[in-house]
């Protein structure tokens, strides 16, 4: 993994990440997550983070969004034949040094039945936070 250079998203990347959000299964329209969204999260103060491959094809990513109280981990995606070599550890370290650099908790959330993803956040210091549901209204139409 030596060879990856991890940088911040530039607008150029979009459909590239796109692609890798398909690829990894985040790119659900549900979650509403166009450019117009992750520009308007850097500019409040969050980061995009992607992992470009010598080929400048990018490989993985992961995204801290900010609300003015506590940084949130979303979106750690890495491509399926660049999985188990390092770089979900990579990125999550990077977002990890981000925080600490801005002063904030970092949260995240992941699905119980994603054990490796479990097993690489708890191995990184993430601790559970068992006292909570997690509830959420996407769609707006019935009120």
């Amino acid at each position: 993994m030596n060879n990856i250079k991890i940088r911040d998203f530039e607008k150029k990347d979009y459909e590239e990440l796109l692609e890798l959000w398909d690829d990894v299964g985040l790119a659900t329209p549900r979650r509403n997550d166009n450019l117009e969204t992750i520009l308007r999260s850097l500019k409040m103060g969050g980061r995009l983070f992607v992992a470009e491959a010598p080929c400048r094809e990018i490989v993985a990513a992961a995204w801290v969004t900010f609300d003015g109280r506590r940084l949130h981990f979303h979106h750690l995606g890495v491509r399926s034949d660049y999985r188990r070599k390092g770089l979900g550890r990579m990125m999550t370290s990077h977002c990890i040094q981000f925080a600490k650099e801005k002063g904030y908790q970092i949260k995240l959330e992941v699905h119980r039945e994603n054990i490796p993803a479990v097993k690489l956040f708890t191995g990184m210091g993430f601790g559970y936070l068992g006292d909570y549901d997690v509830y959420i209204i996407r769609d707006f139409s019935n009120f």
